[in-house]
């Protein structure tokens, strides 16, 4: 892969038709579930942020643009709406309530007990003292689980503001997430007014090979970069889901996920795909300058202690690749 090879194709990708008017009945984000922590209500809904009342995920559209300064979301007719605030708490995986506009939730900020129901599990990432200006990732979309128990299973790579995480975007592979007991993938921004927004998803088959991409749309040097693109593309079957020129909401994208676990309702280890490790492969990562790093210097970190049940959790980094094993 490289960058420009990377843009050229997504513009290539606008010729393809997105077959997407609203969630169907097969396109729904899941329900928290009988397991879920204590006090999350059960109708609120799964996301890699965590769960949110029903009326607090926006599902975007192709060509839909968050803007930070108007607060509004412009569609691609010119039209404007504006953007939505969340009149709900919402919860982080670990279960603990958020109400308002506060960080993302990342294994970091978890409460003090988690369980392996809700959680991040491992992930590796690393930082800089100035920021990023693109990452990038490829991997192969794995066979189903052999258990289906209502799990839900989130991987993804993604950038966010280490001292100040208003917001975090992420390319996701999903299952059960908006196609029931199958894989798809969305492009996610996570969460001012207390709203996670989810551009439109696309299903996926085992074996597909996928790109997920964040770049930001400045000059080259800009410190912190208001207008970001989020792209999930599936490039075996030609189907991709986008937030073009996003908003960072203010934030500096200083730390970097090559590749991240997170789980819902997970009760056995047979709810994980069989192969038993999961690998983000051909990582790029570029400065603000759109330089890359020959060594990014990726940090697997586990934070699946505690968690039951135990599952061999663990990881290898390299520059170019993060594996993580279940």
């Amino acid at each position: 892969m490289s960058r420009i090879p990377c843009k050229s194709l997504l513009l290539a990708s606008f010729a393809l038709t997105l077959l997407f008017a609203g969630l169907t009945a097969a396109q729904a984000l899941p329900t928290a579930g009988a397991n879920r922590p204590a006090g999350v209500p059960e109708d609120y809904i799964v996301t890699p942020a965590g769960y949110f009342h029903p009326s607090c995920v926006a599902h975007l559209a192709e060509g839909d643009v968050l803007l930070k300064d108007e607060k509004a979301i412009q569609h691609k007719d010119g039209s404007f709406d504006a953007m939505h605030v969340c009149a709900y708490s919402h919860f982080k995986p670990s279960g603990e309530e958020v109400t308002g506009e506060e960080k993302p939730a990342t294994a970091e900020r978890s409460v003090k007990h988690p369980t392996i129901g809700h959680a991040w599990v491992e992930y590796a990432s690393t930082t800089t003292g100035s920021s990023f200006g693109e990452l990038g990732s490829n991997w192969y979309v794995p066979a189903a689980p052999s258990a289906h128990t209502g799990q839900t299973i989130y991987l993804f790579p993604g950038m966010q503001d280490y001292a100040d995480g208003v917001t975090i975007i992420q390319p996701v592979l999903g299952w059960n997430s908006d196609y029931s007991n199958a894989w798809g993938i969305a492009s996610w921004n996570c969460c001012v007014t207390g709203t996670v927004y989810e551009a439109a998803p696309q299903p996926v088959n085992v074996g597909d090979y996928i790109e997920g991409y964040m770049w930001d749309n400045c000059a080259s040097g800009t410190l912190t970069c208001s207008s970001w693109d989020i792209l999930t593309y599936d490039l075996t079957a030609g189907r991709y889901s986008e937030l073009m020129s996003t908003s960072n909401f203010g934030q500096t994208f200083n730390w970097a996920f090559g590749g991240a676990l997170e789980v819902y309702n997970v009760s056995e280890c047979s709810d994980y795909p069989p192969a038993g490790s999961f690998s983000f492969i051909n990582l790029e990562l570029y400065n603000d300058s759109f330089a890359e790093y020959s060594n990014p210097g990726w940090s697997y970190s586990n934070a699946s202690a505690g968690l039951t049940p135990q599952c061999g959790y663990g990881g290898t980094v390299s520059p170019a690749q993060v594996t993580l094993r279940y």
